[in-house]
């Protein structure tokens, strides 16, 4: 082995023979430490790549933790499954979440293979309140067992007595203390939606962020009231969410064989519709998309890419590391060729030069957890998340020892091996031309950190235009100036006076109510029965259910007929949408006679309204008439009177007649927006990432310019000399640059193009990308790569000529 002792200002090397062992390792660190802070390996411009690529690494990993370990904490998690249905209309086949409500306990009773059968509400907001506390809470209504299947943590009460009957309430810590205080909060009483008290026999602990139930309490069925008697005997309205919980070793497709029997039994006209499957909670997060019956992915999709990105940031500025570790080869060839001479060998000189590396790695590590600290605040806003980083967890550790490896691995394998193949007698003879053997490799490193760049820079345009042409789409209603408010008991009795009150104040143009808001689909069923309909002809609808000024309020248009207007023939009437028209085939339905359950006539027909996913198709759409089903009422504000203003005295007139519930609203543009939510975070988390990569491709090109202009200082002092100007210099440099510039652009293009061309796909709405898009990137990139090379070669070129000739 070699043990080099550096002194100072000498340097004196000592050839040591002896086997592998620990001391050669600690020798080999402090050699490498040495020759780092002695200028030979080490570049802030390295150090800089390393940081920004271990900080982008650590945070994504964190949120792909956080995505990948989602409901993981329930004990039953490996044998949770949702029952789902397949659901088949003229062959298109939609796959649905909605049960009947008697299935969970027929299930259990007549399948022995499963242990425990829940059902649940889908969940909502209700009003919980104690004294003068009100407060709005999300919550679940659950069957027996809900404990037994689910496991949350219990600070008080336990999972056998949590829900004794259908008058008890469990609740969360925080919304137990934002109740009750400091209070103890067990047998207390409160008072659910104004409607009936319930006592609290349990407190659980928050539920965790990664989870797929979010709830504030959980209650459980009241089955003596006279709805819920009437829905434990309906095997047709799906309205409810079932979840089963098979025996170690059941055979799964066996049991969804006979989860069919058991429905058909029930409902035999469902066999020709639905298909029943059980969906494990291990594919809930992560697996949601369906299409056409079959589970196409979901989230799973956007962990993989910001994985492949985190590790693509990593390797670009392991790149970096490589190219300007070899073009600063010359300034480690003598010390190569002493050492060499001096008795070292190839993997001696490989390993130190690897201990070089791993030491940036660990010292960018290092930077980087406290640049993860004061980031994470604003990332967790960004990603709407509580991620944190718990340096206690041993597999943190471990995988700070696999990124901190793999980095310098990666960053120091080709410098290593580059920098201890020199010859040492063409070194020590003044012979040897540094850089010439890792020109063509460092050529394909800064293509290849290139062709990412702009893959993302255009990926990031085309995800932004897409957005953009979605939220331009027609929605088919005004959602400016709308409100909507839940309606409840009192403002259903209260509804006339209500809004009389409101029009006398002269702040709204109108109101309606409807069965759920303008921006969600709460309905689902097969089509009306009617004369002429062919046999097989088997579509499924959208419901909502409207009240008089249903389409004036909303902003929607009428295209045949007339909206509601109250009278007692309207008991009868329905409306159908443009795309129910086309899918029945019909061009005058006015007045035309159908069968929902009862007799119906189309008294009109509406253009097609964006309710469910602004990405699919419009579905046919029936609205009944149905002022006593509303959940939702919606206000459309006069234009001429601020809105603060106008919700004021909307607020005063609502706390006099619905004086149980606190009065709270949501703007309809504001709830359609959020229908962006997932698609606008990874623009932006894509934008950044896209710059990130920018910067470090930047700031190594900026590297290997200087150090190319080092090499050719000279050159450029006797162009001077003979009378080149700044431009001819600066073409001169640029032009090898800009050519590696435009090789990743021709390989660039295709790639991009099929990349997301497969991402656009699955979007019925969807952009075109155009050849002006890579032209305008080709260009961007090309003007920045000509502005970081200008800002290195400029100052060369002003230089006094003099100076860099007047040498040995």
């Amino acid at each position: 082995m070699v043990n080099c002792e550096w002194g100072s200002p000498a340097t004196n090397y000592h050839i040591d023979h002896s086997p592998l062992t620990t001391t050669m390792f600690k020798n080999y660190f402090k050699i490498a430490w040495r020759n780092l802070f002695r200028n030979k390996g080490f570049s802030l411009t390295n150090l800089l790549g390393l940081t920004i690529g271990v900080t982008c690494t650590i945070l994504i990993c964190l949120w792909v933790q956080d995505e990948l370990t989602y409901n993981k904490f329930h004990d039953n998690y490996s044998s949770i499954y949702k029952v789902k249905a397949n659901r088949d209309f003229n062959n298109q086949i939609f796959t649905d979440d909605n049960m009947v409500l008697p299935l969970a306990k027929t299930l259990k009773e007549k399948l022995p293979q499963i242990k425990n059968a829940v059902v649940t509400t889908h969940g909502g907001s209700h009003i919980l309140t104690y004294g003068e506390s009100k407060l709005k809470k999300q919550g679940y209504t659950v069957s027996d067992h809900f404990f037994d299947m689910f496991t949350w943590k219990f600070i008080k009460g336990n999972a056998a007595s949590a829900l004794p009957d259908a008058y008890s309430i469990v609740l969360t810590q925080s919304a137990a203390t934002a109740l009750f205080g400091n209070a103890d909060p067990i047998n207390k009483m409160i008072r659910i939606d104004n409607d009936y008290d319930a006592k609290v026999t349990a407190i659980v602990d928050d539920v965790p962020d990664n989870s797929s139930f979010k709830f504030d309490f959980i209650n459980s069925f009241n089955y003596s009231n006279e709805y819920l008697k009437q829905a434990m005997n309906n095997w047709q309205n799906s309205s409810w969410d079932v979840y089963i919980q098979p025996n170690p070793g059941t055979n799964m497709s066996l049991l969804e064989k006979n989860m069919n029997e058991v429905k058909y039994q029930h409902d035999p006209d469902d066999k020709k519709i639905s298909t029943y499957f059980a969906f494990p909670m291990s594919k809930w997060r992560l697996y949601s998309d369906f299409k056409n019956g079959k589970n196409t992915g979901g989230l799973i999709e956007y962990v993989r890419l910001f994985t492949i990105i985190a590790l693509i940031i990593l390797l670009i500025a392991c790149v970096n590391f490589m190219n300007l570790s070899t073009a600063r080869s010359e300034k480690r060839a003598k010390e190569v060729g002493v050492r060499k001479t001096l008795g070292s060998g190839k993997k001696q000189l490989v390993i130190q030069f690897f201990f070089e590396s791993m030491i940036l790695a660990l010292i960018a590590f290092v930077l980087s957890i406290g640049i993860v600290y004061l980031l994470l605040p604003s990332f967790n806003t960004l990603v709407d998340k509580h991620l944190s980083l718990n340096l206690a967890q041993p597999l943190f550790w471990m995988g700070a020892a696999a990124v901190i490896l793999v980095t310098g691995i990666v960053a120091g394998s080709y410098p290593a091996l580059y920098l201890s193949s020199f010859n040492p007698v063409k070194v020590l003879k003044g012979t040897f031309l540094a850089g010439k053997g890792a020109a063509l490799p460092r050529r394909v490193l800064v293509v290849a950190q290139f062709v990412t760049s702009i893959l993302l820079i255009s990926a990031t345009i085309i995800v932004y235009r897409q957005i953009q042409h979605i939220k331009n789409r027609d929605i088919g209603y005004d959602p400016n100036n709308l409100i909507m408010i839940w309606a409840t008991p009192d403002t259903q009795k209260n509804f006339a006076v209500i809004k009389q009150d409101l029009l006398n104040t002269g702040m709204i143009k109108s109101l309606t109510r409807t069965m759920s808001p303008i921006t969600d689909i709460w309905q689902r069923m097969p089509g009306p029965d009617f004369s002429g309909k062919p046999a097989n002809q088997s579509i499924i609808f959208s419901g909502q259910s409207g009240d008089v000024e249903f389409t004036k309020t909303l902003g929607i248009k009428i295209l045949q007929g007339r909206d509601f207007s109250g009278t007692p023939g309207d008991s009868i009437a329905m409306l159908l949408n443009k795309a129910a028209v086309e899918a029945m085939g019909l061009k005058n339905p006015v007045g035309m006679q159908m069968r929902y359950g009862r007799a119906l006539t189309v008294i009109g027909v509406t253009d097609n309204v964006v309710m469910g996913s602004p990405f699919e198709p419009v579905d046919p759409m029936i609205i009944f008439f149905g002022p006593n089903d509303a959940n939702s009422i919606s206000i459309r504000l006069n234009n001429s009177v601020p809105p603060k203003k106008a919700l004021s005295s909307i607020e005063t007139i609502f706390k006099k007649y619905n004086p149980a519930y606190p009065f709270e609203y949501q703007f309809a543009d504001e709830e359609f927006g959020k229908k962006f939510i997932a698609e606008e975070l990874i623009n932006k988390l894509t934008n950044i990432f896209a710059g990130l990569a920018i910067f470090i491709c930047c700031i190594g090109l900026a590297g290997l310019a200087s150090f190319t202009i080092e090499k050719r200082i000279r050159e450029i002092g006797i162009r001077k000399v003979l009378g080149a100007t700044v431009q001819q210099l600066l073409l001169l440099i640029s032009k090898e640059f800009l050519k590696l510039v435009l090789i990743a652009f021709v390989i660039a293009v295709p790639l991009t193009w099929w990349f997301m061309n497969n991402w656009l796909d699955k979007y019925t709405y969807r952009i075109n990308i155009r050849i002006w898009l890579f032209g305008t990137v080709g260009i961007m990139v090309l003007l920045l790569t000509l502005i970081v090379v200008s800002l290195n070669t400029i100052r060369a070129a002003i230089a006094n000529p003099v100076k860099s000739l007047r040498t040995e």
